[in-house]
């Protein structure tokens, strides 16, 4: 498995040789690109259609605890299964500068693909989709930007479906209680913006 990581990873990963234009638009897709999970969640909360209100704003807590789920799992797989990044090992060719931490599961891999897995189960698949493209782009750029290992993204994907299904169970558990209850923080918190009807009651 290692030598098959190995072999992708030179596959993939730039050179002194790549076009710089190219090598901008990886570090822009590596480094930007992921912003796109917190806008989205704070867009679905805030604004929408009245009647698609309370699924969008299910859909964000349901999301946000599978992330949660996810980044708690990648640290204690990074913990508990300690794997060097390249550059680390001398391995490849570097392009963005990353500190040399365990790289096994891909933090960013983790967090977009579990988005992606959790708009595919429950949201629309064509948006879920569309994330999975935008989230194989950041891992692609992660790569070749000598950052991560292959398998690092394909760990980040596996513990978001792991992620996806905790988040399922644990909703069917305390979910409406807990949508319930945020619902009454946020129309604390924020009584005068939705008051002026800039945001969603």
């Amino acid at each position: 498995m290692e030598a098959l990581n190995h072999t992708l990873f030179l596959w993939i990963n730039a050179t002194q040789d790549s076009p710089q234009w190219l090598i901008s638009l990886a570090t822009f897709i590596a480094k930007d690109v992921i912003a796109i999970v917190p806008l989205l969640i704070v867009a679905l909360w805030l604004w929408g259609p009245r009647d698609q209100l309370e699924s969008q704003r299910a859909l964000v807590l349901k999301t946000g605890m599978a992330l949660l789920y996810a980044l708690s799992i990648s640290w204690c797989v990074g913990q508990l299964l300690p794997h060097p990044r390249p550059f680390a090992i001398g391995f490849g060719h570097q392009f963005l500068s990353h500190a040399a931490d365990d790289s096994y599961p891909s933090d960013h891999g983790t967090t977009i693909f579990t988005f992606a897995l959790a708009f595919i189960f429950w949201h629309r698949l064509w948006s879920g989709v569309l994330l999975l493209v935008i989230g194989s782009a950041i891992a692609w750029s992660r790569v070749y930007l000598g950052v991560h290992w292959p398998m690092d993204m394909l760990g980040g994907f596996l513990v978001g479906l792991l992620a996806c299904l905790a988040s399922h169970m644990a909703w069917q558990l305390y979910g409406e209680r807990m949508l319930a209850f945020t619902h009454q923080v946020y129309r604390a918190l924020f009584a005068m913006p939705i008051k002026k009807g800039w945001i969603r009651e």
